[in-house]
């Protein structure tokens, strides 16, 4: 009799153990749910905050907007400029870091996000400038925020009515007309012959300069009827893109002079 009151207390406790272990867990995971969430939510009201800032800005006064650019970078000196695709949902800060990873999970602020900021290529060089700026950016599953809104370049029509990419930086106001969008991935060392984009940031000479652009006009997945000659600044906007493993959809664009 004692050895079944003890295998029966000793089965009633393991089933203890085992329900606050499960209670342990739920409250751990609700604990990390809304901590997402939460922070989500604060990203998300901090770059609508950031937008207002810049909708309500003449847009006929570019000293005006370069000043705004001016201020966050007294928040942050990492802030080079602001990019935006009028009409559209893209319309936030670009940030360069010492790397290519910190802002890849960090707000403007340098606080943790998961949608991260728009960041420049840590290689771009300013003192020359570099042929390229190569601006990357997430495409998060069920986010809104960042890149998300270039997915909507696969299809022509917006491309039509979505033709200018505007960057803003502390020294000018300049607008960028899009001669490519076209989906890639991130090759194998092993591959040969294939279109690296994400490594093209400055063109050495004149032939490398046209083979970007050959090669982007080729990958379109339509024609803009765009292209760029050999010392047009070209501006590359990256992303993530689900149509195969590792996937990529890229945004090319060349400077335009103003009269």
């Amino acid at each position: 009799m004692g050895r079944g009151k003890h295998g029966k207390k000793y089965k009633v406790n393991k089933k203890k153990l085992i329900i606050r272990i499960l209670i342990l867990v739920l409250i751990i995971s609700l604990s990390i749910t809304a901590y997402f969430l939460f922070n989500k939510y604060k990203n998300k009201n901090e770059n609508n905050e950031l937008k207002e800032i810049f909708n309500n800005t003449d847009d006929t006064k570019q000293n005006e907007r370069i000043e705004k650019v001016k201020e966050l970078q007294k928040e942050n000196s990492d802030i080079i400029g602001w990019l935006e695709i009028p009409d559209s949902n893209i319309s936030y800060p670009v940030l360069q870091g010492e790397d290519n990873d910190y802002y890849m999970t960090h707000n403007y602020k340098k606080e943790y996000s998961k949608d991260g900021s728009l960041f420049l290529d840590k290689d771009y060089d300013w003192n020359i400038p570099s042929t390229n700026l190569l601006i990357y950016g997430h495409n998060n599953i069920g986010s809104t925020e960042m890149f998300k809104g270039l997915e909507n370049y696969n299809k022509e029509d917006y491309y039509k009515n979505h033709k200018i990419i505007r960057l803003t930086t502390d020294k000018e106001d300049a607008e960028y007309e899009i001669i490519s969008v076209f989906l890639s991935r991130v090759y194998y060392k092993s591959e040969k012959d294939v279109f690296r984009y994400y490594y093209f940031i400055n063109a050495n000479t004149e032939e490398e300069f046209n083979d970007y652009v050959e090669n982007s006009k080729k990958a379109s997945l339509y024609d803009t009827e765009v292209t760029a000659e050999y010392g047009d600044q070209l501006l590359t906007l990256s992303t993530c893109s689900y149509h195969t493993t590792d996937g990529r959809l890229a945004v090319v664009a060349r400077k335009v002079e103003k009269n």
